[in-house]
């Protein structure tokens, strides 16, 4: 397996295991139980180590496209730039999380660092996603709104129903 396809399996983890620690904690505040916000924090922990090999493969990802027809630095070095800030801002609420579960230890996590987490967990779900947006334009023309390439399925004339 080359740094492309490691990227491409690890890439996915960070973004959706971000939502589910929001959702999870979401829910753990609504239900008002500890057990689910606590189990939410040791998740945000996870998602953040989980963050650092899918942003360490990156270079050697772009070591690999970057001799590819069609390969723009123009598309990737947005996306370097937001998984940077992505990164840094998901190893921040980890930290926090971990902090939280220290301090909470045997007793209920205090509704207002609960809170606090949340909406840092908000913020790095937006820019995970943001980051995994423009991480797909790199390689993905349809999602830069740019029409299919000379040749391709759905052209004029190709692939449309008779009447």
């Amino acid at each position: 397996m080359n740094a492309a396809q490691q990227h491409l399996l690890l890439n996915h983890l960070p973004v959706i295991g971000s939502l589910f620690c929001l959702l999870l904690l979401a829910y753990g505040l609504a239900r008002r139980s500890a057990e689910v916000q606590k189990a939410a924090l040791g998740a945000l922990v996870v998602v953040a180590l989980l963050a650092v090999p899918t942003y360490l493969t990156g270079e050697p990802a772009e070591e690999i496209i970057e001799k590819q027809p069609g390969y723009s630095h123009s598309y990737v070095e947005p996306h370097e730039s937001m998984a940077k800030m992505a990164l840094i801002a998901s190893l921040m609420l980890g930290v926090l999380a971990l902090g939280g579960l220290l301090f909470s230890r045997g007793r209920a996590v205090p509704t207002g660092l609960a809170m606090l987490v949340l909406l840092g967990n908000l913020a790095v779900f937006g820019l995970m996603a943001y980051t995994a947006h423009l991480g797909g334009q790199i390689r993905h023309s349809e999602i830069r709104g740019e029409p299919p390439p000379f040749g391709a399925p759905g052209e004029a004339g190709e692939h449309q129903e008779h009447e």
